[in-house]
Formats: structure tokens, sequence, C-alpha cells
């Protein structure tokens, strides 16, 4: 009787803790706090939007700084937006847009002509951005709100230093979010390493594996790095100093960062070094999936055997030239796929049955589909990820930036093909896609990569979120900085230590030379006193 009372009395002490245990949040802290959210206009909103919604709807405040004109920033369901006022407006930056549309979908251009003009294109979207910058940090009512807010944590893209420049401004640590900084400056403010022997440069389009005059080309360019560096960011450097009244070089600004979530991971990225406060979350907007008009859907569904292919070339080319976009019409025409195009330029009067023009794609949605057979893009790592977690294959067009390397590293491992915007051709585009639709291999590949990325513990929204809030919690992440940020060059690189031991084997070796010479002279007067006796 004992014995059946105490196995009843267990039996009730363990429900009771079920459902106790069931009431909790499922592992969420009950504590919230307050993130400032500094973003970069275009696709780099994307990834930074889904944790600001997210660490919303689980009861922290945030509050995003966005300027009043901007092509995609905006409110949100889950946080607050602050406005400021900027000295342009939308068709300014519509206009830098379209000239630079012009340029990257035109003829190809001879070497000088494309680096100059992609120079030159480059130092206009810049002003924009330091100009976006110098707005914000001169308006002091904003400035004095954000400061009396007591921030827990600043979530920005460095890429735009606009965000870090004010995290380091209001002591408050800062989360940065991004695929990569455009000169190798992420690898220096770090302090990770980043040989050139076996880490390609961006724009070199080199592998991991490169042969010798691939490694010569790829320590060339890491030697400019700090010069490229230097050339785009030396705007910044008058708008910094005026902020923050004393000079600080950006390197020292961003190497206070506390956590970097990188948007990569190796299931894309070559193997290579990563810092301790370095997380990988490539496909952190995968997860997020709504379902599809019924206007769309229906679409997809008449495609029947043949599917959809998905087209979209991102968020800052979302037309093309007349004569450029004719070619993808013919190309069209002649696949018994439906395609759903992210198109806001000129529309002919003769639009293939078999195509759907829409100002804004459910890109990630569509790739989701079961339909989905081919995807055409100009390689952004969101849109690449989006295809590596549904396993779609890709035809790539790579238009600017770091797209040439990423479709260079899909392209090695066998899951899409590559062709270039300026000479394509309507029977180019319709081979690509039938080699991509019809060859079995690129589909299996695919499958196979998409189920590398996918097997992992946690998924990246919620590993972004994670560390966020552990940044928020713990006032930063000071245990993961390593010491390199206190060595200078010759420290880090222990060339101290080898002069001091060089110098220590050269006086011993000098002594020992001097011994052997005295001794060596000794030697010799005796011998010769023995002759003369």
């Amino acid at each position: 009787l004992t014995m059946h009372l105490g196995i009843i009395l267990c039996l009730v002490i363990s429900k009771v803790s079920s459902a106790v245990l069931d009431q909790r949040p499922s592992g969420k802290s009950s504590w919230t706090g307050k993130l400032l959210v500094v973003p970069m206009d275009g696709s780099h909103w994307t990834g930074v939007k889904a944790v600001a919604e997210e660490l919303g709807r689980r009861g922290h405040t945030v509050i995003v700084v966005i300027p009043e004109i901007s092509m995609r920033l905006g409110p949100g369901k889950h946080y607050i937006t602050k406005t400021f006022p900027v000295n342009y407006e939308l068709d300014l930056i519509n206009e830098v847009l379209t000239e630079h549309v012009r340029e990257v979908t035109g003829p190809g251009q001879s070497l000088l002509k494309s680096v100059t003009s992609t120079a030159a294109s480059l130092i206009k979207m810049f002003n924009l951005m330091v100009s976006t910058s110098e707005s914000l940090f001169q308006n002091q009512e904003l400035i004095e709100f954000l400061r009396e807010q007591n921030f827990d944590a600043v979530l920005t893209d460095p890429a735009l230093p606009m965000g870090a420049i004010l995290a380091y401004n209001l002591s408050v640590p800062a989360v940065y979010m991004l695929r990569g900084m455009p000169c190798g400056i992420d690898a220096a403010a770090t302090a990770c390493p980043d040989p050139p022997s076996y880490i390609p440069r961006f724009y070199t389009r080199n592998s991991d594996r490169m042969t010798f005059s691939q490694r010569v080309l790829n320590f060339f360019v890491s030697i400019l790095e700090p010069l490229i560096c230097k050339f785009l960011y030396w705007p910044y450097e008058q708008a910094t100093f005026n902020f923050l009244q004393r000079d600080v070089s950006l390197t020292e600004i961003l190497n206070t960062g506390a956590v970097w979530l990188m948007r990569y991971d190796f299931s894309l990225e070559f193997p290579k070094p990563l810092m301790p406060n370095m997380q990988l979350i490539g496909g952190i907007n995968c997860e997020i999936r709504n379902p599809l008009t019924k206007e769309v859907e229906e679409f997809v569904k008449g495609s029947g055997e043949h599917g959809i292919v998905v087209f979209s070339l991102g968020s800052l080319v979302s037309s093309i030239p007349k004569e450029k976009a004719a070619i993808f019409f013919t190309a069209f025409r002649m696949i018994p796929q439906r395609v759903l195009w992210r198109y806001t330029g000129e529309i002919p009067d003769n639009v293939p049955e078999n195509v759907k023009l829409m100002k804004w794609l459910p890109q990630n949605d569509l790739l989701g589909h079961s339909k989905a057979k081919a995807f055409i893009t100009h390689g952004g790592t969101h849109g690449i990820y989006e295809g590596i977690c549904h396993g779609v294959p890709m035809v790539m067009l790579p238009l600017f930036g770091d797209q040439g390397d990423n479709v260079h590293r899909m392209a090695t491992r066998g899951v899409g093909v590559v062709l270039s915007i300026h000479d394509i051709t309507a029977e180019t585009l319709v081979d690509a896609l039938n080699t991509v639709i019809n060859d079995s291999s690129y589909k299996q590949r695919m499958e196979k990569l998409s189920a590398i990325h996918n097997d992992r513990p946690m998924q990246p929204l919620d590993l972004a979120v994670y560390w966020t809030e552990f940044v928020m919690r713990h006032k930063g992440a000071d245990h993961l900085r390593p010491a390199a940020h206190e060595l200078n060059w010759l420290q880090y690189h222990s060339l101290d230590v080898i002069g001091f031991l060089l110098f220590i084997v050269l006086i011993v070796t000098l002594a020992t030379f001097k011994c052997c010479a005295l001794c060596w002279r000794r030697c010799c007067r005796k011998s010769q006193k023995r002759k003369e006796d």
C-alpha cells in the first residue's frame, strides 16, 4: 500500500511539474530591453528588418532611425520608427540608380572605362550615404532623444558606418550585420586572420585553391585594400570628426563592435578563420514564409508539369533598358515554363502569355513553391541563400559589388550557370535555362547543398536574435574580444620578438666569433714562440 501511495504521489508531482513547465515561455526570458536600429537602405535592410521585427514581437522596445527619403526603409508592425530630414529628394536617388543600371546593363566596356565608371558611380552613392549621415548627426534634437533612451545595444550594418559611429558616440555596444566590407576592413576591425594565400579577395573571383599567378594577384589586392578603404570611406572622416569632435579612424570605431552577424555560411563561402564574436547567419530570411496571393497562386499552378521560373535582379535593379528587356521577353517566349518577373520598366504591348510582371515579387515564397524550376538572379546574398535554402538551380547575371564573387562560388559547386548581362542573347539565356532545368545534375547538387545549409542546430534568425539579446543583456560581449586589438602591428606579427631573438643570436654569434678569434691569436702566439725557441 505504501509503495502504491508513493507511486501515485510521484505521478501527481510529475503532472504538476509538467503543467508549470508548460506555462513557461518556451525558454524565452521575460526580460526586455531597448534596441536602437540604424539600417542601411536597399537589400541590406532585409535581414536587419527581420531581426528588428522579431525582437519587437518578443516584447523589446525597438526604435528604428531612418531618413525621410529612402528606397525601401519604412515602418513595421513591431518597432517604432523615428525619421530625420535629409537634403535631397527621391528624384536624386532614382537618378543615381538609373545611371547605375545603365552602366551595369549596357554594352561591355574597356577595363579603364569600366573602372572609371564604377568608381564614379560608387562616389555618387557614397556621397548620398555621407549626406544622410551628416543629416542625422546634425539633428541635435533626435540625437538627444536617442541619448535619453539608454539603449542596451545598437543593431546596424557597418557598410554604412552611420550606425557604428552613432553607437560609438552614445557608448552603446553595437551588433553588426553584414555580408562583408568591400575592402577587407572587417578583417582588420575584428583582428581576424585573413591570409591572402588561401582566402580570396573580393572582386578577384578566385577560389580558395589558387594557382601561383592567382596568389600573386590576391596578394597584390590585399596590399591595395587599405588604400581602397581609405578612398571609399575618406568622405566620412570629416563627418565623423564634426560629430565626435576628435579624430577617430573608422577601424578604431568598428573594432568596438560586440558581435558581428555575418550573412553567409560555408555552404556558399570558402572555409576561412572566424573570431569568437563572429556568428554565421546566412539565409536569415528563408524561414519567413507567407502564402501567395490567390492571383499569383493560380498563375503558378497553371504552369502544370513545366513549373515556373523566378526572375529578379534585386532591389536596386527593378527595371532594365528597353533593348535589354526585349532580349528577355524573346527568350521567355521560347520556354514552356511560366515566368514571374520583378519588373517596373516600360511594358511592351506584346508581353508573352507565360510571363507575369510584378512591381514587387514574393521571391522567397515563390522559390519555396514545389513548382519552382529555376531562379534567374543577379547574385545578391539574400537571393542566393533563398535559392540554396529551397534547392532551386540558378542562372546568374552578376551586376556589381560582391555579386561576381557570389556567383563564382555557386558555379564552382555546379549548381548554376553564369551569364554576362553585357552580351546576353535570347539564345544563350534559353540554353542556360534548359541546362539548369533539364540536366538533373544541377538539381541534385543543389539539393545536396540545400541539405547541408539547412542542417543546423539553430535557425539563422533565431541565432541573430539570440546574440542581439545577449549583447543587450550583458551590455556587450567583452569576453569574446581578442587581445589582438591592444597590440600594434609589430607586436601582432611578433616582429619585436623576432627582432629581439635575432639580436640575441647576433650577440652570441659575435661573442663566439670574438672568443674563437682570441683563442686563435693565443694559439698562434704560442706556436710562434715555440718555433723561435
